[in-house]
């Protein structure tokens, strides 16, 4: 696992702008070389999948821009859109579960994806949590096919589909060390920070106390299948920190004293400088999390 000194990633703040380049491109090597090693595979089907916070939506989307340019017609479909409706509302239900999802829908209709017969995919609204019927869809010839979702690499979800998929792990793996040494796994909790303040209305306090059963369900649903992947990328991008900083510091500050995690993440933001939301590309996987992606919606 990669160590970075926080003097490293400070001694390149004063040049924002080919820091980030270099940044970016490190991370775009591993998509690269990872669409590279699929075209190799010549395998019909992706399953690309990460833990919370892991940026593998935006991820999905540079691999399958990658695929493209190596002349492979290409197709995303998310697997939350196999969730399952839940008309009585969320209370009590394990949404990090496997059962989350509509697991018999999703083998039917991916075993004929992959033999090229037509489907009806579905779509999920998060908003009333209800599954309605999409667009038709049939894969052609040599179309690579990109599943995503965090119970991609399960095979009580797949089934026989890894077979003849190249199976993708996304994460952040890098480590940060100051004063102390901040674990990957926090730098995908500050991700979550800035996207659920930003997007989806909720207090860093709230994001806190949520993330302790999305930790949970990772330990559960998630680590145990890593090893099914043959390609692994890091999705740490060296200048995130100093842009995530303005938007969640002063929130940690009030949160200070009510969760231990507050004085960890303060003690590593007040260590880096700050650089602006203005320097960071729109086709960024830091998009994801900041907004005003050119390659996903929020």
């Amino acid at each position: 696992m990669r160590i970075i000194p926080v003097e490293s990633i400070n001694s390149r703040v004063g040049d924002p702008k080919g820091f980030i380049e270099f940044s970016e491109e490190e991370y775009r090597c591993g998509v690269v070389d990872t669409a590279l090693g699929i075209i190799k595979r010549k395998k019909p089907i992706v399953l690309i999948t990460g833990p919370s916070g892991s940026g593998k939506t935006l991820t999905a989307h540079l691999l399958e821009s990658e695929l493209i340019k190596l002349g492979a017609k290409t197709r995303i479909i998310s697997m939350d859109n196999y969730f399952i409706s839940l008309k009585n509302g969320i209370d009590g239900i394990d949404l990090e579960s496997p059962d989350r999802l509509d697991r018999a829908l999703f083998r039917e209709q991916s075993d004929k994806i992959l033999l090229g017969q037509e489907v009806i995919l579905p779509v999920f609204n998060f908003t009333n949590q209800e599954r309605t019927d999409g667009e038709a869809f049939a894969r052609e010839r040599d179309e690579i096919v990109i599943f995503e979702g965090i119970h991609a690499l399960n095979p009580e979800v797949t089934g026989n589909l890894s077979e003849n998929a190249g199976a993708v792990y996304v994460s952040v793996r890098t480590r940060i060390k100051g004063n102390n040494t901040l674990h990957p796994s926090k730098i995908r909790l500050m991700r979550r920070f800035v996207r659920d303040k930003l997007f989806r209305g909720r207090t860093l306090l709230q994001t806190m106390e949520f993330y302790a059963n999305v930790e949970r369900g990772e330990k559960l649903y998630i680590m145990p299948h890593k090893k099914n992947a043959q390609f692994d990328i890091d999705t740490f991008i060296a200048y995130e920190p100093c842009v995530y900083k303005k938007h969640i510091l002063a929130e940690l500050y009030a949160a200070n004293g009510k969760h231990p995690i507050a004085s960890e993440l303060i003690a590593f933001l007040e260590e880096l400088e700050e650089i602006g939301d203005e320097f960071v590309p729109s086709c960024s996987l830091v998009r994801e999390f900041i907004g005003g992606s050119s390659l996903m919606a929020h």
